[in-house]
């Protein structure tokens, strides 16, 4: 894995887009299907919302960044195939980081029908404005939230086998190219 050009790394931007985006992902994949069966994790759930309400910001800037900085090739002794499914795991992953959030913020906009609405803050700093919904359409947000929420969880574990394949068996530069920097 030695020799690789600079230009063929993603820039710092993106690398730190990347990583923050992953750890917040993976904790709210934790939070959400756990927080059914697991008291401590439940009590995280406004911490959920507004890690998802990041999520989907963070999201809008990286989406920008990536229009304005375009990414590094892929290797070209990747065959067509797998760039192809590269590029539709990434751009599923991207849809992801939209639509979960968004759902997820619908399902949550309807007002209540056992009380008061809560508030909908960020990390208690700020109030989110609620999205106009019915019981209806949050309803809706409920199941696709939750469908969504799996179908991440089933691309996360296919990018993270694809780029541990790429370096512990091919021996390639392609997980290298959006590990963060090391002094060199």
């Amino acid at each position: 894995m030695t020799g690789w050009a600079r230009d063929a790394r993603y820039s710092t931007v993106a690398i730190a887009f990347h990583w923050t985006i992953a750890v917040l992902i993976i904790a709210n994949l934790i939070i959400g299907i756990g927080h059914d069966g697991i008291p401590a994790l439940r009590a995280l759930m406004g911490a959920h919302k507004a890690i998802g309400i990041t999520v989907l910001a963070l999201t809008l800037a990286r989406v920008a960044w990536r229009i304005a900085h375009r990414p590094p090739p892929l290797p070209a002794h990747m065959p067509g195939w797998e760039k192809g499914l590269a590029h539709a795991t990434h751009w599923s992953l991207y849809l992801l980081m939209l639509a979960l959030p968004l759902t997820g913020w619908l399902m949550v906009s309807a007002p209540p029908t056992d009380g008061p609405a809560r508030p909908l803050t960020w990390f208690g700093l700020f109030d989110i404005p609620r999205l106009p919904a019915s019981a209806g359409a949050a309803g809706f947000g409920h199941e696709a939230h939750e469908l969504l929420g799996w179908v991440m969880v089933a691309l996360v574990v296919l990018h993270v086998a694809g780029a541990l394949r790429h370096h512990l068996i091919l021996r390639d530069t392609v997980l290298a190219r959006m590990a963060p920097s090391l002094r060199r």
